[in-house]
């Protein structure tokens, strides 16, 4: 749970977000005193008034759904609270008409108690038609422990929102036919959600840490720090916890959740939804897993939408909506809005659309295409074989050790990026029946470098490796190499290096371990040796001021607690083509 925050006064924290979507979106208003925005278009002598609000913190929930083709109008409590009912009131006054109103409203005491009061005030001070849809689409808490309150109301609530908003767009509509739609549409949804915490709420005291186990998985957490269904210790991956729920989900034998059977639904539609703290990359391997895995379940889906949709505050976690759909339904979903909270859907197609298949592959290159020729200086491949194995064994074992280490001094990606590269090639040199011939082998090595290793990295990587074969082509046809040609050719692709890169040794990265090893190695001392003056190199490093990445704008402090990551990635390498096994 993260408690810093740059506001820290909650209430005016609240006000300030409403504002500035008006500062944002020239077609919306803004009542301060009861907290509503409203949109500037709506005639409410021809078109249904949709209302919507709740407690803040679940943004972009509900104001930013105020707009054309969504809501008219959403008024906001405090964080996590629902609005007053003078508040509610005041807002279907401003924008109630002839047309009528529907308040569109989750499944909470709070909300539920202040709307339906403040609808029956309207109705009885204004003698306006006001309807209220309540929207229930958690199966979490199943029938049993939620009893009489039922469901809670979710994300699913956007969507609910989007159709009816769709709907109010035609002055022909209807209010009774609008809420009728809105009704069908929040009996057909279902939702579940995940969290790896709780959240704090800014300008609240900080709950004792150890009252916040760090190692688990809350299935089924609410949107308002309440508890969820089961404690996950310890957590499953996250394939497992979308298994999980689509099971909670789509269950039709658990009595105690089988709210909507989705078999031989017409059309149905998915929402991934962020809790407000899940990284925009984490969301679309969420994405990505939740869709495969209602694949391998026969589900064919219609649309599928992911991002934050409604929000608890910084919440880390996601939920996951399906909706039974009909056509109609779709074509609403697909109806453009300017609010702010809706993506576009312009050129949204159908996902029953025909896809294209791309397997996974295994890209293997050719000894005599990358080569073109099968002559040149040979070498021992079994022993290389090994010595390149044991290389890229080391680097996967320190991966822990660089990445934390580069975690101090730079960005974190050091050891990760090794540990990719070493896999891919351990994976290549197993697996691919290598030729003697030293220049077609290497230039192979650096082909699975440049694909697998990004970053500063895999550039430094590919440039030398590519250098070693072009060095070793230009070598003549006699016999096996020794010592001296891997000397000769290892100081050419040095050089290589320099060409592309200032780094020299002394500036605190891989040239710290590389050029040691090599100009002691050409200069024949042996690679043991070599070895010993690379090793020198790393140690070295710690302490030593950063020249070049992002070592630069670390502390000087850091310096001093580790060597350079990339240095030390190379001697990893280098132990294992030195050191005999």
């Amino acid at each position: 749970m993260s408690t810093k925050h740059f506001f820290h006064d909650s209430e005016s924290l609240v006000l300030d977000c409403l504002e500035s979507l008006t500062i944002t979106n020239t077609f919306l208003d803004f009542d301060r005193a009861n907290k509503s925005v409203f949109y500037t278009g709506h005639d409410s002598s021809k078109n249904v008034a949709l209302i919507s609000g709740g407690g803040a913190g679940h943004e972009p929930a509900h104001a930013g759904y105020v707009g054309e083709g969504l809501l008219t109008a959403a008024v906001s409590g405090s964080i996590f609270a629902s609005p007053n009912v003078s508040q509610i009131v005041n807002t279907i006054s401003r924008v109630g008409g002839e047309a009528g109103t529907i308040l569109i409203i989750k499944n909470y005491t709070g909300d539920v108690f202040h709307f339906h009061l403040a609808a029956e005030k309207a109705r009885a001070n204004y003698g306006l038609k006001v309807e209220i849809i309540v929207v229930g689409d958690d199966v979490s808490v199943g029938r049993q422990k939620s009893g009489k309150v039922g469901r809670r109301g979710l994300a699913g609530t956007v969507l609910v929102h989007k159709i009816l908003g769709a709907i109010s767009k035609n002055p022909n509509a209807t209010l009774e036919n609008i809420a009728s739609m809105g009704r069908l549409v929040a009996s057909n949804l279902v939702t579940v959600g995940a969290s790896l915490g709780h959240v704090h709420v800014p300008g609240r005291a900080a709950p004792d840490p150890s009252n916040s186990p760090l190692d688990q998985i809350e299935l089924g957490m609410g949107i308002h720090n309440e508890s969820g269904s089961r404690i996950l210790n310890p957590p499953p991956d996250a394939n497992a916890l979308i298994e999980m729920m689509l099971d909670q989900l789509l269950s039709t034998t658990d009595s105690d959740r089988s709210y909507v059977d989705m078999k031989d639904a017409q059309e149905i539609v998915l929402l991934v939804n962020n809790l407000g703290g899940i990284s925009v990359l984490e969301m679309g391997g969420i994405t990505k897993a939740v869709v495969s895995a209602l694949e391998v379940r026969k589900i064919t889906l219609s649309r599928v939408f992911s991002g934050t949709f409604m929000s608890s505050l910084d919440g880390p976690g996601f939920s996951i909506t399906l909706l039974r759909a009909n056509s109609e339904m779709l074509k609403y979903l697909d109806a453009p809005s300017n609010a702010v909270g809706w993506p576009s859907t312009e050129g949204l197609l159908s996902l029953k659309r025909e896809k294209s298949s791309q397997a996974d592959r295994i890209h293997a290159h050719s000894e005599a295409e990358l080569q073109g020729q099968q002559d040149g200086a040979k070498m021992n491949i079994d022993e290389f074989r090994a010595q390149v194995t044991q290389a890229c064994k080391n680097l996967i074992e320190a991966e822990g050790r660089i990445t934390e280490a580069d975690t101090i001094v730079g960005d974190g990606d050091c050891g990760i990026t090794l540990a990719r590269g070493a896999n891919a090639v351990m994976a290549y040199v197993e697996k691919t029946q290598l030729s003697p011939n030293a220049a077609p082998a290497l230039l192979g090595i650096s082909n699975v470098i440049e694909e697998s290793m990004d970053g500063t990295s895999g550039a430094l990587y590919s440039i030398f490796f590519n250098a070693l074969a072009s060095a070793l082509r230009s070598l003549p046809s006699t016999g096996e190499l020794g010592s001296s040609e891997w000397g000769s050719v290892a100081s050419s692709a040095l050089a290589k290096l320099q060409a592309a890169t200032p780094a020299r040794q002394g500036d605190r990265t891989l040239m710290d371990a590389l050029e040691p090893f090599i100009k002691s190695f050409d200069a024949g001392e042996g690679s043991e040796v070599a070895f010993e003056h690379a090793k020198k190199g790393v140690e070295a490093t710690k302490g030593m001021q950063a020249a070049f990445g992002r070592a630069v704008y670390v502390e000087e402090s850091a310096w001093s607690q580790v060597p350079d990551p990339g240095a030390e990635g190379i001697l990893c390498i280098l132990e294992g083509l030195v050191k005999k096994p």
